[in-house]
């Protein structure tokens, strides 16, 4: 049988409402983490350039565009969420994937389960799934084969399970769903083409979101898409793939990031944090990470904050200089801040061979600062937010309740907390009519 078709039978079949407590669990903490990534990234040029294009190219509909007050079909309000929750780069992502599921499979999910009115045990049903597919696919692929580690290359695939599965499809339909989604998902420039200085395009998570819920619905229409795109093992491993299907959930693997840039440099900020004494001079800061890290654009001035977040040099700079708070998330005045940039001129940056096999498993970083009292060195292994480090629900509450305060009152942040908090006891109603309304901060 086809991988696509196994995992086909998979979210098709799978019991309604059977989801383990701790996976339950697990998606409440990611869905409020995505909440307050959106919440930061609202308007940011690229959210807001993704909501109009939505309205134009897509139309009205039921279902909301997050803290906006407006409604698109489900493939317009699924693009523009996810735009807004992945502007920042301060969404979810797994350590297999290289990437970020969440910002693709929960928009997917809300817009197809509020077009189609479905109960609460078939969204989070919808979530879990998305995940899994999208996790299973993106880790599946054998490292030398990986051409880029841009989501946008397969988080389609979660979008259109999530879609299918609210949608109804059998596992035939859901088969060509994935097969859609999986081969008219947007390319992504392979890594090395393009450093994209300057530019909103990123990850490509926002346009593989409409093919895969576009899939979904194509393909009850009665479209098909070729079974066997995953089947060539040399590209994809199967057992990743397939192997402990609803007795392992990849959700539950997820990290979460504290800081508004590319994971690949939380381990340095980590360690600079810990290093850091206010109020002295940084007479030298040199990091030593693993060789993937130095195929970011790491600009050492860059001019937007899409720059900043794929720049070691500016980001840690920023977290030297002005702490964790300056990173959750960056205020576009930073830069132009000539101390952040002055330091990010004289930061330097080197791989170690103790870390040259660590990616995708580990993103560790040693990190050296002298404040005038000699070197001092630490090496971290796993950042805030990894699943050997992760954060509690009280840690992911106060990183809401602070990205949150770009865009939403005291009372928006605390109604959006408390609808989550209580989600499996009232459902979803709650938390989706405190996302419904626009609500200014103070």
């Amino acid at each position: 049988m086809h991988a696509l078709a196994q995992l086909a039978e998979f979210v098709s079949g799978h019991p309604a409402g059977a989801l383990p407590d701790r996976t339950r669990e697990a998606i409440s903490l990611l869905l409020l983490d995505l909440f307050g990534a959106t919440a930061a990234g609202l308007n940011s040029p690229l959210a807001s350039a993704a909501r109009q294009a939505a309205s134009d190219a897509y139309g009205k509909g039921d279902a909301q565009v997050w803290l906006t007050g407006a409604r698109l079909s489900p493939a317009g309000a699924a693009m523009a969420n996810s735009a807004a929750a992945s502007a920042l780069d301060i969404d979810d992502g797994h350590r297999g994937a290289a990437g970020h599921a969440g910002a693709g499979v929960i928009p997917a999910a809300l817009a197809v389960a509020q077009a189609t009115a479905a109960s609460d045990a078939d969204i989070l049903d919808a979530i879990a799934l998305g995940y899994d597919v999208a996790l299973r696919v993106a880790s599946s692929r054998p490292t030398p084969t990986v051409e880029t580690y841009a989501s946008g290359r397969w988080v389609g695939y979660g979008a259109a399970a999530a879609a299918g599965r609210l949608l109804g499809l059998d596992a035939r339909k859901m088969a060509h769903a994935l097969a859609i989604a999986g081969s008219e998902g947007p390319i992504v420039f392979p890594t090395g083409t393009s450093k994209f200085q300057g530019s909103t395009v990123k990850e490509g998570i926002p346009p593989a979101v409409v093919a895969g819920v576009t899939a979904a619905y194509r393909a009850r229409a009665g479209a098909t898409g070729p079974l066997d795109l995953l089947d060539n093992e040399a590209r994809y491993d199967r057992a990743v793939l397939l192997d402990d299907l609803g007795s392992a959930w990849e959700l539950q693997k997820c990290y979460l990031k504290p800081y508004a840039c590319c994971r690949y440099m939380h381990a340095a900020i980590d360690a600079i944090l810990s290093l850091r004494q206010q109020g002295r001079d940084i007479r030298r800061l040199r990091i030593e990470t693993f060789p993937q890290a130095l195929r970011l654009a790491n600009e050492r001035a860059p001019n937007s904050l899409e720059g900043g977040q794929y720049s070691f040099y500016f980001s840690c700079a920023l977290a030297a200089l002005r702490g964790s708070e300056a990173l959750q998330p960056v205020d576009p005045g930073s830069l132009t801040d000539p101390d952040v940039l002055g330091l990010a001129g004289r930061i330097e940056l080197e791989t170690s061979s103790d870390f040259a096999a660590s990616f995708p498993v580990r993103t560790p970083a040693r990190v050296l600062m002298d404040q005038g009292d000699g070197v001092r060195e630490l090496v971290i292994d796993h950042p805030l937010g990894d699943v050997a480090n992760p954060m509690t629900w009280d840690q992911v509450t106060r990183k809401f309740t602070n990205i949150g305060r770009i865009s939403l009152s005291d009372g928006s942040r605390q109604g959006i907390i408390s609808a989550v908090g209580d989600l499996h006891t009232v459902g979803f109603a709650p938390l989706l009519a405190a996302l419904d309304l626009p609500q200014a901060a103070n």
